[in-house]
């Protein structure tokens, strides 16, 4: 098994984080830019990845007061992961999500995972910050 994680402060409260973070019609925003998350009946959601075109079946969970979002694939243990968010005062949180890959036929280089997940934390901050 593989595993990674990366975290982020962000100078905004925990749960407006945690809200847009799992708002799953804002998914696209945030996530890896060749992902794509399509709800389906709670908590399933289908997964497109466009480098390989192909879609996969996944559940998506996210508990408010708890501040946590878990996923993974649903037919086979290919990967799962989690987002936790920690507030810091009224207005300030850290963001950690994490991943890990069960299948090592299936893990992606090591360097394009971590810069993946460091850019998906830098387009939420984007997503939650007010620009200007």
């Amino acid at each position: 098994m593989s595993e990674f994680e990366r975290s982020r402060r962000m100078p905004v409260a925990a749960g407006q984080v945690f809200d847009t973070a799992c708002d799953v019609d804002r998914l696209d925003l945030w996530l890896p830019r060749d992902l794509h998350v399509r709800a389906e009946e709670p908590p399933a959601v289908t997964v497109h990845e466009d480098a390989t075109g192909e879609d996969a079946r996944a559940l998506l969970r996210s508990e408010r007061d708890q501040l946590r979002m878990e996923w993974g694939t649903r037919d086979v243990d290919r990967y799962a992961g989690w987002l936790q968010v920690a507030g810091i005062g009224d207005d300030a949180s850290d963001v950690t999500v994490h991943l890990s890959f069960f299948d090592e036929a299936h893990v992606p280089p090591a360097e394009a995972v971590e810069s993946a997940l460091d850019e998906s934390l830098e387009r939420l901050e984007g997503q939650v910050t007010p620009q200007g």
